[in-house]
């Protein structure tokens, strides 16, 4: 059965075969699409990549208000320009191990505190300079002062000393921390020269792309850099562009039409229409990413956790599961990770629909009002209407709550982290304490939820500082339920990540980091001809 699979991929690579009919091969054989788009995949990449032309994407998440500055980075375009344009130390690579990219090596001493980077030489950066050990330095100490505003901020609060020597450099933390590598594979640590304390927003990096345009909120644009140092690895394209398509419906179009080669976030209710445009291919991957919807928990009336309480026990899970995300995903638990990590407890109690005790917490916490909470179709696709859907089975527990729809331009600027009660999205961290320090430690810059708990920080700290995973997994499975019982988070779901490609498009590698193959597919792909 391999033998004939790998024949048929082979026949996929070089275009024989439609990569519908070998999916469909595939599965006469009992292999699953997930195995099957792997096989296609590996068969692609063997035959070797296409290099020149175009690839063009249409992507949800840009705004007016972005900067190319790579601490201010907060939604799916900036992201996905800045992996193009710009590298970081290391990057989570699909299996959930690190690959080193400007980083060549990295040891610690024996207590987890002192960690030695050593910096690749031979990488330049688009102005001509060599990347330095001092460059890295430089990095890591902006994005670690408050002044930046970075949303790396909270991931390096641990850092107590940085200093260089030679091609390295040495990093003293406060506290042990096993999962430091995984701390400066943050995609807003991208290496710039001086640290880019001189102009953070110039876009100069050591990416396979220069950057060529920069219309915040309506296109970007780069073409490859000569000097790039691996170019047989990534950036096959001559040119790319990025195109901001928040509307999902326009970016379906797009897609079909031929506008675009590739988009993000296609709505799980349309994914099986989407199917059988000819040409068009969905990738779906599952991970760590979750759709929360945010409470304050500092402000009146979500301080109180009796109507937290009542707010989480009245979301029907199932329900939102089954006609938002339509099968795409997994229900989730008030917390912010899943079996998707390492050291997870599985034996945590699922929280389930039950209006009666919703009702009970509602009337024992005081508050009569209605709630207002605010959703935009750019939290996340379907997130209209899973508000609408929420509204309902609050009603079943007589919760009132009206919905304000804002507009997606503007809305992670002016809404997330500024209002007290929203729908977002999580893309997920590669270990638990990334993620609970990203936000949900007191000092964290995106502390969306304003959950701070002094225990909860301590605790943090011991399990990075555990290196008995017996006794780290344990401490995790307390601050799990800690947020599940009295956290700001509301998680109804765990997403997969959805895409689709068009006619040509080869190359993609799905990666459960982050949608859109954890930002990369620009520079991973190229066009078939």
């Amino acid at each position: 059965m391999s033998d004939e699979l790998e024949f048929l991929g082979g026949h996929v690579a070089n275009g024989k075969i439609s990569r519908r009919d070998f999916l469909g091969r595939a599965a006469a054989l009992g292999v699953s699409a997930t195995v099957a788009n792997t096989l296609i995949a590996h068969a692609v990449r063997a035959a070797g990549p296409v290099k020149g032309g175009m690839l063009k994407a249409g992507l949800q998440g840009g705004e007016s208000t972005n900067s190319l500055d790579p601490a201010s980075f907060l939604s799916q375009v900036p992201l996905v320009f800045g992996k193009s344009w710009g590298e970081t130390l290391f990057e989570p690579a699909p299996d959930g191990s690190l690959e080193f990219l400007i980083a060549e090596e990295i040891g610690s001493s024996k207590d987890a505190r002192t960690w030695t980077i050593k910096t690749r030489k031979g990488i330049q950066f688009h102005n001509g300079k060599e990347v330095t050990a001092d460059d890295v330095a430089a990095t890591l100490t902006r994005h670690g002062d408050k002044k930046s505003k970075s949303g790396a901020l909270g991931l390096l609060q641990g850092i107590d000393a940085i200093r260089v020597d030679g091609k390295e450099v040495v990093v003293t933390l406060k506290e042990a921390n096993a999962d430091f590598p995984y701390l400066m594979a943050d995609y807003h640590l991208i290496i710039q020269p001086n640290g880019g304390l001189d102009k953070p927003d110039a876009g100069i990096g050591s990416g396979p792309y220069k950057v060529t345009a920069n219309e915040p909120g309506v296109r970007y644009g780069g073409e490859r850099f000569a000097n790039y140092w691996q170019p047989d690895k990534y950036g096959f394209a001559d040119q790319i562009e990025i195109i901001v398509i928040n509307d999902p419906t326009a970016r379906i179009a797009a897609l079909q039409g031929g506008q675009v080669n590739m988009i993000n976030r296609v709505e799980p209710k349309i994914v099986d229409l989407v199917k059988h445009v000819p040409g068009v291919s969905i990738r779906a991957v599952s991970g760590r990413g979750f759709y929360p919807f945010n409470m304050f928990c500092d402000t009146a009336p979500f301080d109180n956790n009796d109507l937290r309480m009542a707010l989480k026990l009245a979301m029907d899970r199932e329900e939102m599961l089954k006609k938002i995300l339509r099968g795409y995903g997994e229900v989730g638990n008030d917390m912010p990770v899943n079996k998707a990590y390492p050291l997870f407890s599985g034996d945590i109690e699922q929280r389930k629909f039950d209006p009666d005790k919703a009702a009970a917490h509602y009337r024992k916490s005081g508050y009569t009002g209605s709630i207002l909470l605010r959703t935009s179709e750019v939290a996340f696709p379907g997130a209209v209407d899973a508000a609408q859907l929420y509204q309902q089975s609050c009603a079943k527990a007589g919760i009132k709550v009206e919905i304000k729809r804002e507009p997606g331009d503007g809305y992670w600027s002016n809404v997330w982290n500024k209002e007290p009660f929203s729908l977002s999205f999580w893309v997920g961290r590669p270990t638990q304490d990334l993620m609970y320090s990203t936000a949900y430690i007191s000092g964290a810059a995106w502390n969306d939820t304003r959950w701070k708990r002094p225990d909860f920080d301590k605790m943090a700290i011991a399990a990075r500082g555990e290196l008995d995973d017996g006794k780290r997994k344990q401490i995790y499975r307390d601050m799990g339920v800690m947020m599940r019982d009295e956290g700001g988070l509301i998680v109804p779901f765990f997403n997969q990540f959805v895409d689709a490609t068009g006619k040509g498009v080869e190359g993609w590698i799905d990666n459960p980091a982050w949608e859109f193959s954890n930002g990369r597919a620009l520079i991973e792909c190229w066009h078939q001809a």
